[in-house]
């Protein structure tokens, strides 16, 4: 195993951060649905800035370590802090106002609505204009700009893909829940998503994504967890993951 990366649990929410505080944490925590438990004691941590992909088997848990933490699914047990303020449990539109965006991997934008709709659609919520944040973020943007006036439903996968990036960003949350961008997607179309996950990053925003492309997904972040069965077994950085003989093995096809 390569030198410090972490397997099983340990460390897994406190690990090698040189004291940074966390902008959202996940300890110990036990969720699911109904009565079908998915994590089982699962740590994970995104730091400020930071990009972390979630990486493992089909069933692993990934999704519903997002839908935790957006509150979709309130955790049986352990915590879900947000700047070091729990948010278990909280609705989702609370946690939006708090400052977490959630883009889902599908019906993640509104096909019968226009761009323009679709993004005021994202700043309900918001106190104030919306008009300097949508100019900002059609600028951040131009693929959306250009069809502003168009129904969302015309757009190509990887321009909706676009267009709920930035319908999540209206809220200009500090995290960013992502879940599996490049599912379903060309991979060149795969390729300019990525890219867009890394504007967005450097709005200030931190990113958790899931993804199934592992290694353009790590490729992209600052560190990684393979979760395996609700758990988290292994992180690291990319390098450590991807070029760990068992963690290839196992869970990365290797």
């Amino acid at each position: 195993m390569s030198d410090g990366m972490t397997d099983d649990t340990t460390g897994a929410a406190d690990g090698p951060h040189g004291g940074t505080d966390p902008v959202l944490s996940l300890s110990g925590v036990d969720s699911g649905y109904g009565e079908v438990q998915v994590l089982d004691d699962c740590s994970v941590r995104l730091d400020p800035g930071e990009i972390v992909c979630l990486v493992g088997p089909n069933g692993a848990g990934k999704s519903t370590v997002l839908k935790t933490a957006f509150g979709m699914l309130t955790p049986w047990t352990g915590t879900v802090e947000y700047h070091g303020r729990d948010i278990g449990g909280m609705a989702p539109e609370e946690i939006v106002r708090e400052g977490i965006g959630y883009v889902p991997q599908t019906d993640n934008v509104f096909g019968s609505l226009t761009i323009d709709e679709n993004l005021r659609m994202g700043g309900v919520a918001r106190d104030g204009s919306l008009e300097e944040v949508i100019e900002t973020l059609y600028d951040r943007f131009p693929i959306i700009d250009e069809k502003r006036g168009s129904k969302a439903k015309t757009l190509s996968g990887g321009q909706r893909q676009v267009l709920a990036f930035a319908r999540a960003l209206v809220m200009e949350p500090d995290v960013l829940l992502i879940d599996e961008p490049s599912a379903g997607l060309a991979p060149n179309t795969a390729d300019d998503v990525f890219e867009d996950v890394k504007e967005v990053n450097d709005m200030d925003t931190a990113i958790l994504m899931v993804e199934q492309n592992v290694t353009k997904g790590l490729g992209i972040s600052d560190r990684g967890y393979v979760l395996d069965q609700g758990t988290v077994r292994f992180e690291g950085t990319p390098e450590e993951l991807l070029n760990d003989e068992e963690v290839s093995q196992l869970y990365l096809g290797g």
